[in-house]
């Protein structure tokens, strides 16, 4: 990982070179290297940089982003200087702070460029669009891909689908008890309770916390909210848990997927399917070893699904295309993305292929596809749609 760059190391480098023009964002879930990503571009241009991290267990205050922000000035006096504050979304009323600090850099030409990074989203956009409007540039980190995985660790495909895309747990992947503690206490655990609750207010923190188990059991599958209520054994109403289950995504955890249905009305008000953001989140919950979970079929089909979900999940969470899934009857497409207006549908079979995909030609019969994909047995290679771009398989 030490030597490793993410593409996003050079886009953050990039924009650090040119003329000071915008606040840069870093957001992403914990653990996908938001951190080592900055201190790479920073190393890259070789400007002094103030380093800063609002991770405490208690609120900072204004005052002490005030004071990171002095001593990073002294750095800038007749040179480019970096300021980076990592966790900002901890200091309290950091936006409005970090806006007087910006404004007042830029009337008096201060070469200070500044680097946020923050890993509860929710609560990071609400000040970015309140207070930091046409002030700011937003870099999104996600999971790690497979090539990535496999360029930094020596990954294989098997070990992606397991372990997923979380580098700080690459060096478990040899004790899977140790790796699965590392998961759920670093990484769920922290943050459900420190990035979701401690941010935002939430009414019933347990609920959420069943919430997230549930739709990591049910990674792949269509559920209603009234089902998943039924499943939790709670006496809620939908809203409450739709809420949550949209604070879970902007957490990078899990997510609905609406159905496409050719309308926004109707996408809104269908039942999601439910999907994780890495598959290295649904393996640490279930409790088997790697080998018992390819041994079951069934299983390990969902495990594939849901790693494929998340590749084509996180290019839409870069605005590269809408994502969705489609079911009419007992007719099911996987998932269904748009690109630039074009439709590609996607069926993945982690067997043997069926003679036919009625799903897709049920599809076909009511909306114009533009693509038609199969992932899997004897169509694309699980490693190979993985591997590359998740927008270079799509209709475009």
């Amino acid at each position: 990982m030490a030597t490793y760059r993410r593409p996003e190391v050079r886009v953050l480098a990039d924009r650090l070179r040119e003329p000071r023009r915008f606040v840069q964002v870093v957001a992403g879930p914990r653990q996908v290297g938001k951190t080592t990503t900055v201190q790479q571009a920073v190393e890259s241009i070789g400007i002094p940089c103030q380093w800063a991290n609002g991770d405490e267990p208690t609120l900072k205050d204004p005052a002490w982003l005030e004071q990171q922000w002095e001593a990073a000035r002294l750095l800038a006096d007749r040179k480019a200087a970096a300021l980076v504050v990592d966790e900002v979304q901890k200091a309290a009323n950091w936006s409005e702070t970090v806006k007087r600090m910006w404004d007042e850099d830029t009337r008096k030409r201060r070469k200070l460029r500044v680097v946020l990074l923050g890993s509860a989203p929710l609560h990071l956009q609400q000040g970015l669009t309140e207070s930091l409007a046409g002030r700011f540039e937003l870099i999104p980190m996600r999971q790690w891909s497979l090539a990535e995985m496999e360029a930094a660790f020596d990954f294989s495909v098997d070990d992606y689908l397991f372990h997923g895309g979380y580098p700080g747990a690459a060096n478990l992947v040899g004790s899977t008890e140790r790796w699965r503690r590392y998961v759920r206490d670093s990484l769920i655990e922290t943050t459900i309770s420190r990035d979701v609750v401690l941010m935002t207010r939430i009414d019933k923190p347990a609920l959420m916390r069943r919430l997230f188990d549930l739709a990591c059991r049910y990674s792949g599958q269509e559920l209603s909210f009234t089902k998943m209520l039924g499943q939790l054994q709670d006496a809620g109403n939908t809203v409450t848990l739709a809420h949550y289950l949209h604070l879970l995504d902007q957490a990078g955890m899990v997510l609905g997927l609406q159905k496409f249905a050719g309308d926004v009305a109707r996408q809104r008000a269908s039942s999601p399917k439910l999907q994780v953001h890495d598959p290295g989140l649904m393996n640490a919950l279930d409790g088997r070893s790697p080998a018992a979970a390819r041994k079951d079929s069934e299983y390990w089909g969902r495990v594939v699904e849901s790693a494929v979900g998340a590749h084509l999940m996180h290019a839409a969470s870069r605005d590269e295309c809408e994502l969705f899934y489609w079911r009419d009857g007992g007719h099911e497409v996987d998932f269904v993305a748009r690109r630039h207006g074009k439709t590609t549908a996607i069926e993945v079979k982690s067997g043997r292929r069926r003679d036919n995909l009625p799903g897709i030609a049920a599809m076909a019969r009511q909306h114009r596809l533009d693509r038609k994909l199969l992932v899997g047995a004897d169509g694309i290679p699980v490693a190979e749609f993985l591997r590359k771009p998740a927008i270079s398989w799509l209709a475009d």
